[in-house]
C-alpha cells in the first residue's frame, strides 16, 4: 500500500514554487516605497472568515469537499489566520520534549484530525493576462490545496511560506479555494519544539498577480572595505519567464535611496536579459557606495533599493523595493564583529505566542514585543525554534535588533545520541535541507539577521553538516550556529558551525570558556538564565564574566514571554492555562510558563533586572565625597548624545540637590569623568545619603517617548552619624503579669499577651486597636519558586515545609521599670523526622512600645540541606491593608536579583505587592529594607525595622496556600495580612533548567542570629522615618 504524502519522507511538496525572498510587485516607485502591501493593486489578502470543518481523521473528509459546487453553508466559520484549537476545536496540548504520539516515523496516528477550509475570492479584471500566485505563510503541519475543484499542490513544514502558481485554475470573477490541513504529518517529527501543539492556517494567506516575466528573487549583500567605511552594493536579481513565449530585451535597473530620501546611487542598469519560455536568469550588480550610514542594532539606518523591470518597449512591468542595511558580520580572533566592532549579544529567545491568538501572532503584538525589547536594552533575538512571521524581521530591521534566525527543526524526543535520530539518517537529509533552504531564501536580505541557526536540540549528524554546507554555499556573509554541534573529549565542535554554543552553562564554566585559547571560535549562550516564574537570579555575575572575556559574545535568556492560553474554568473564572489544564496528555505542566513577561506582555521583575544589568551606560564611583564619577558608554556603535543625564542628592527620601549632566556625548566604548556640583551636608543623626543618577531619552525614539529612562544607578554616600539613643527614663513604665498559660506585658498604651504553650504572641493591643492575629514565629519555608522545582524535593524530605515548634523554656525578666525581657527556647522538628533546629527567641519590650526580637537558629543535624529562608512570620488582624517601606523597590527584589531595585521610600496596598506568577510561588520580597509600615486606612499599625536591614514581604495569602495552589485563581484571599520579616532568603537562581544559585546566595543551615524591631504607631503622630532614626537604649539602663 502506497504511503500517503503526509507520511512519505520522499514527498516534501507538490507543485510548490521555489523559495525566494519576500517580495511585493508594484506598478511604480511610489507604491513600492510605501511599504504597505495593500498599496499594490497586485496584492490581495485572503485573511478573514473561512468556512471550516474539523474531522477526526483523514478518511472522514467529506467526499468532494473541494468542489466548487460543494455546499458548505452549514459549516462553521473560523478566522484565518488562527489555530483551530484556539476556537474550540480539538484541544491545545503542551509538551516540551515528548512527542504527543508514538515515535514511529514517518507514520503518525490514524486518529489524525484534519481541518477543512473553504472560501471564495475574486480575481479582478485588472489582473487579466497576469499570473496569479497563492501564498500561505504558515500552515501546521501539512496541507493540500484546491482551486475551483482542481488539486493544485501539497506542502509541509509549518513555519515557512508555501507559494503556488494557480493561474491555470483561476478565472476572472468568483473562485473557490479549498484546503485540507493535517494536524500531524511526517514533518511533525521535525517540529518537536517546546511549545503548544496548535494546528491550522496560522499566518497570512494572500494572492499576488505578476506579469509573465517577473523578478522572482533578489539577493542583496553589502561588504565593507578594510576600514569599514565604504561599501559595495552587491545585488543578484533573478528574472523568470513563466510565460509560453520567449522574450528579449527586458531590462532591470536599480536605484538606491538613503534614509533621508536622497539618491545614494543613481538609476543604474543591472542588465538586459533574453529568456526562453520557462527560463530564469540571474543578473548581477556591483556598485560602490561611498561611506554609507551603517546599519547596527543601535543605528538601524535603512536604505531603499528599487529594482525596476521593463520590457523591450520600456514599459514598466514591476517595481520591487528591498530595504538595505549596510553592515558586515564577521568572526575574528574569537570575537563577534559587526562593522569591525566587537559586540556582545544581549538577547532573548522568542516564540510566536499569544494568550488569545496562539501562534497566529498579530502585527500589533509583534510591535509591542520589539518596543518592549528596545525599552529594556535588548539587542538580540533568537527565533526559537523556527523562522518567525516575515513581518517580525521587518520590525527588527527597522527598530534595530540582531536576529539569530533558526530553522524549523527540532527532534528533541529522539534524544541526541541514538543512531536512529533523524539527523543521522540519510532518508531525512532532503527534509533537513528543505528547512535550511526555505529559511535562508526567504530571509536573506534582512540586515538584522547576523547568524543562521540549524535548528534546536536535534542531536548532531550528517544532515546538519549538509545544511551548513548548503548555507555557506549560498550565503557566506553570516556565521552558522547550532548548539548541539558540541565538542567532546575527543574532538572540538564540528567545523559546520562558526560559533561554539551551549545552554544553561554555569558562571564557573563560563569563566573557563572565556579563558580558553585553544578554540578560535567565539562562545555563545544560546539559552541561559531560565526565566521561569520568580527568576532568574545572578544575572549580574553572568554579565560581569561576559564583559571580562572577549571570546564570550553574550547570550539569549530563555525566554521572552510566558506561553499560556486564556480560558475559563467550569465556574466561568477566566485564567491563563498551561499544560494539562485542557486534559491534554502527555503534558509538561507549567514548563511553558518561563518568560520574562506575562502572556499579556506585562514585564516580570526578571526583565526589569535584565534591563539594568545590560544598560548601555555604566557609572563608576571615583570620589563620591567630592562628586567625581566616571560614565562609561557601553554602546558598541553610537554615542550617548541621544541621552539626557541627571543626578539627585538625597537624604533618605528628601531631595537635597539635583542637576543635569551636561555635554553627555561619549563615543561608543569610551568613558569620561564628570564632576557633579554638589556639596555633602553635615550628616543628620541616623540619616543615609544617596546619589541617584538617571539617563533618559532626550528626544522621542520609535520605541519610546522623550524622557523614558534608559539607564540609572545609585550610590550610598560616605556620610553617617549615629542616631542618639532614647532616654530610658523618659519612657513610660512597663509591667508584667505572669499568669497560668500566659504572660502579659503591658503599659498604659499597649498590652502584649504571650501564650506559654506556643511561646508566641497571642494578641497585641495598642491604644485599644488589636494588631496581631498570630506570630511572630520562625519561618524557614517559602512557597517554592519555579526555580526551586528540583531542590524543593530535598526540602520536603528535610521537613522544612512542616516544622512544628515545641516550647522547651520560657523565662521572663524585669530589666528595669522601662524594659522587660522574655526568653523562649523552642525546638523544631517535622513529623517522622528527628528534630532539626533549636530556636531561641529573646523579646525585649520597652516602655516606648518598641519590641525587639532577637532570634538565634541552631542546627541540630550535620546533613541538613540549604534553607529556603530564615525569618519571622506574623499575621495581622483584618484591616491592615496599606504598606510602605524604606528599602529596595518599587518592584520585588532578592539577594541575587536586586541590582535594578533602587533604595527609596515606596508605598502601596498589600494587594499590590502580590506578583501573580501563573504558578503561585514565593513573591514580592523587598530586600535591604530599613523599615516597613503595615497600617490601616487611618495610618495606624506596625512599624517593622531592620537591625540594620531585613527582607520584608506582605500578602493576603498564606505561605501554605501559595505552596498548595496550582493557579492564582485557586488561591484563597484572606483579610488578614501575612508579614514576613526575613533575615535572609536563599537566592533564586535558574535551576528550573539551569544551575542552582551561586554558592554565596545559598542559605546554609549554620548557626545564625538576627534581630528585628517592631513598634505600634500612627502616621498622624510620627513618621516612620523619624521613628526609625531613633535608637534604643541598652535594655539594662
Amino acid at each position: 500500500m502506497d504511503a500517503p504524502d503526509w507520511q512519505n519522507l520522499q514527498v516534501l511538496s507538490i507543485n510548490r514554487e521555489p523559495a525566494h525572498a519576500s517580495l511585493l510587485p508594484c506598478p511604480d516607485e511610489e507604491c513600492a516605497l510605501s511599504g504597505e502591501r495593500g498599496a499594490s493593486p497586485w496584492f490581495r489578502l485572503l485573511n478573514g472568515n473561512w468556512r471550516f470543518m474539523l474531522v477526526p481523521y483523514p478518511d472522514a473528509t467529506p467526499e468532494g469537499f473541494e468542489a466548487e459546487e460543494f455546499d458548505a453553508s452549514e459549516w462553521d466559520t473560523i478566522p484565518v489566520p488562527s489555530n483551530w484549537q484556539m476556537h474550540g476545536y480539538d484541544r491545545p496540548q503542551y509538551t516540551n520534549i515528548n512527542y504527543p504520539y508514538p515515535m514511529d516515523p514517518p507514520f503518525v496516528p490514524d486518529d489524525n484530525p484534519v481541518g477543512l477550509y473553504r472560501r471564495a475570492f475574486v480575481v479582478p479584471e485588472a489582473w487579466l493576462g497576469r499570473r496569479i500566485y497563492l501564498t500561505f505563510e504558515g500552515v501546521n503541519s501539512a496541507f493540500y490545496l484546491w482551486v475551483n475543484g482542481h488539486r493544485v499542490g501539497y506542502s509541509q513544514g509549518s513555519h515557512m511560506p508555501a507559494e503556488f502558481d494557480i493561474t491555470p485554475y483561476t478565472r476572472l470573477g468568483g473562485n473557490v479555494v479549498a484546503v485540507q490541513v493535517f494536524k500531524w504529518s511526517d514533518a511533525s517529527y521535525l517540529e518537536d519544539q517546546d511549545f503548544w501543539r496548535l494546528s491550522g492556517i496560522f499566518r497570512d494567506v494572500y494572492l499576488t498577480a505578476r506579469s509573465d516575466v517577473y523578478l522572482r528573487d533578489v539577493f542583496v549583500r553589502t561588504p565593507l572595505d578594510a576600514e569599514y567605511r565604504d561599501a559595495t552594493l552587491e545585488v543578484d536579481v533573478s528574472v523568470r519567464n513563466a510565460g509560453d513565449a520567449p522574450v528579449a530585451g527586458y531590462v532591470v535597473s536599480a536605484k538606491l535611496i538613503d534614509p533621508d530620501g536622497e539618491g545614494a546611487l543613481p538609476e543604474t542598469t543591472v542588465g538586459a536579459v533574453d529568456l526562453a519560455a520557462g527560463e530564469e536568469k540571474t543578473l548581477a550588480l556591483k556598485a560602490p557606495v561611498s561611506d554609507p550610514d551603517k546599519w547596527t542594532a543601535e543605528t538601524p539606518y535603512l536604505y531603499s533599493l528599487l529594482l525596476t523591470l521593463k520590457d523591450a518597449k520600456g514599459e514598466v512591468l514591476e517595481v520591487e523595493h528591498v530595504r538595505v542595511g549596510f553592515r558586515q558580520v564577521e568572526i575574528r580572533d574569537g570575537q563577534f564583529l559587526v562593522n569591525g566592532v566587537s559586540i556582545k549579544l544581549q538577547g532573548v529567545n522568542r516564540h510566536d505566542t499569544h494568550p488569545d491568538l496562539g501562534h497566529a501572532v498579530s502585527l500589533d503584538s509583534m510591535v509591542q514585543d520589539i518596543m518592549l525589547m528596545k525599552q529594556h536594552n535588548i539587542n538580540c533575538v533568537r527565533t526559537s525554534h523556527y523562522p518567525n512571521d516575515p513581518r517580525w524581521y521587518d520590525l527588527c530591521d527597522e527598530y534595530g535588533m540582531y536576529v539569530i534566525d533558526e530553522a524549523d527543526l527540532e527532534t528533541h524526543g529522539f534524544g541526541y545520541e541514538a543512531p536512529d535520530i533523524p539527523a543521522k539518517r540519510p532518508e531525512w537529509r532532503e527534509a533537513f535541507l528543505d528547512r535550511a533552504v526555505r529559511m535562508v531564501e526567504r530571509d536573506k536580505n534582512h540586515p538584522c539577521i547576523v547568524m543562521w541557526s540549524l535548528g534546536n536540540e536535534s542531536g548532531y549528524g550528517e544532515n546538519h553538516a549538509a545544511m551548513s554546507e548548503w548555507i555557506r554555499g549560498r550565503d557566506a556573509t553570516r556565521p552558522i550556529h547550532y548548539e548541539r554541534a558540541i565538542e567532546t573529549a575527543e574532538a572540538p565542535a564540528p567545523a559546520s558551525v562558526d560559533v561554539v554554543s551551549q545552554m544553561y552553562t554555569s558562571v564557573e564554566n563560563l569563566i573557563k570558556q572565556g579563558e580558553r585559547t585553544d578554540e578560535p571560535r567565539p562562545f555563545f549562550l544560546c539559552e541561559y538564565a531560565h526565566a521561569m516564574g520568580n527568576g532568574p537570579g545572578n544575572l549580574k555575575e553572568y554579565w560581569e564574566v561576559i564583559r571580562k572575556y572577549p571570546r564570550l559574545i553574550g547570550g539569549c535568556i530563555w525566554e521572552w514571554v510566558d506561553h499560556a492560553i486564556r480560558t475559563r474554568n467550569a465556574e466561568g473564572q477566566e485564567y491563563l492555562a498551561y499544560g494539562g489544564d485542557f486534559g491534554d496528555f502527555p503534558n509538561d505542566g507549567n514548563f511553558c510558563v518561563d518568560g520574562l513577561n506575562f502572556p499579556d506582555r506585562i514585564p516580570h521583575t526578571g526583565l526589569i533586572e535584565y534591563k539594568h544589568i545590560i544598560q548601555p551606560v555604566h557609572i563608576e564611583a571615583l570620589d563620591l565625597e567630592h562628586g567625581r564619577i566616571r560614565i562609561v558608554n557601553r554602546h558598541f556603535h553610537r554615542s550617548t548624545d541621544y541621552l539626557q543625564g541627571s543626578w539627585m542628592l538625597l537624604q533618605d527620601d528628601l531631595i537635597l540637590d539635583q542637576g543635569e549632566i551636561l555635554d553627555l556625548d561619549i563615543p561608543a566604548g569610551e568613558a569620561v569623568e564628570y564632576q557633579l556640583p554638589y556639596t555633602l551636608p553635615d550628616p543628620e543623626p541616623g540619616a543615609t545619603y544617596w546619589l541617584n543618577l538617571s539617563f533618559t531619552l532626550a528626544e522621542e525614539m520609535p520605541w519610546a517617548s522623550r524622557g523614558y529612562e534608559v539607564a540609572y544607578d545609585q550610590f550610598e554616600l560616605p556620610r553617617k552619624a549615629e542616631a542618639p539613643a532614647l532616654l530610658a527614663e523618659a519612657m513610660p513604665p512597663v509591667a508584667l503579669r505572669d499568669l497560668p498559660g500566659e504572660v502579659i506585658l503591658h503599659s498604659d498604651e499597649f498590652a502584649i499577651t504571650f501564650d506559654k504553650r506556643t511561646g508566641t504572641i497571642r494578641d497585641w493591643i495598642w491604644q485599644e486597636i488589636p494588631l496581631i492575629d498570630a506570630g511572630p514565629r520562625i519561618q524557614l519555608w517559602r512557597a517554592p519558586t519555579d526555580n526551586d522545582r528540583n531542590i524543593k524535593h530535598v526540602w520536603y524530605r528535610a521537613g522544612y515545609d512542616r516544622l512544628v515548634s515545641r516550647v522547651q523554656r520560657m523565662e521572663v525578666q524585669e530589666l528595669s521599670r522601662h524594659a522587660i525581657r522574655l526568653e523562649v527556647d523552642t525546638r523544631l522538628g517535622a513529623v517522622s523526622l528527628r528534630p532539626s533546629f533549636d530556636v531561641r527567641y529573646c523579646y525585649t519590650l520597652y516602655g516606648s512600645g518598641d519590641l525587639v526580637i532577637e532570634t538565634r537558629l541552631i542546627p541540630l543535624q550535620e546533613d541538613l540541606p540549604d534553607l529556603p529562608r530564615v525569618g519571622l512570620e506574623l499575621r495581622t488582624l483584618p484591616g491592615f491593608t496599606q504598606f510602605a517601606w524604606y528599602g529596595r523597590g518599587p518592584h520585588e527584589s532578592y539577594v541575587d536579583r536586586k541590582e535594578s531595585a533602587r533604595v527609596g521610600v515606596y508605598a502601596g496596598t498589600v494587594e499590590e505587592q502580590y506578583v501573580p506568577y501563573l504558578f503561585p510561588q514565593e513573591n514580592g520580597n523587598k530586600a535591604d529594607t530599613r523599615w516597613a509600615a503595615i497600617t490601616n486606612l487611618r495610618g495606624e499599625g506596625l512599624l517593622c525595622m531592620g537591625m540594620p536591614v531585613i527582607n520584608v514581604s506582605v500578602h493576603h495569602y498564606t505561605t501554605e496556600d501559595l505552596t498548595a495552589s496550582a493557579h492564582p485563581h485557586e488561591l484563597t484571599r484572606i483579610e488578614e495580612t501575612v508579614v514576613h520579616l526575613d533575615y535572609q532568603q536563599g537566592g533564586l537562581g535558574s535551576n528550573s533548567c539551569g544551575p542552582r544559585p551561586l554558592p554565596q546566595y545559598l542559605l546554609q543551615p549554620v548557626e545564625m542570629s538576627f534581630a528585628v524591631r517592631i513598634k505600634p504607631f500612627s502616621m498622624d503622630a510620627r513618621s516612620p522615618m523619624s521613628l526609625w532614626k531613633e535608637s534604643l537604649p541598652a535594655p539594662h539602663a
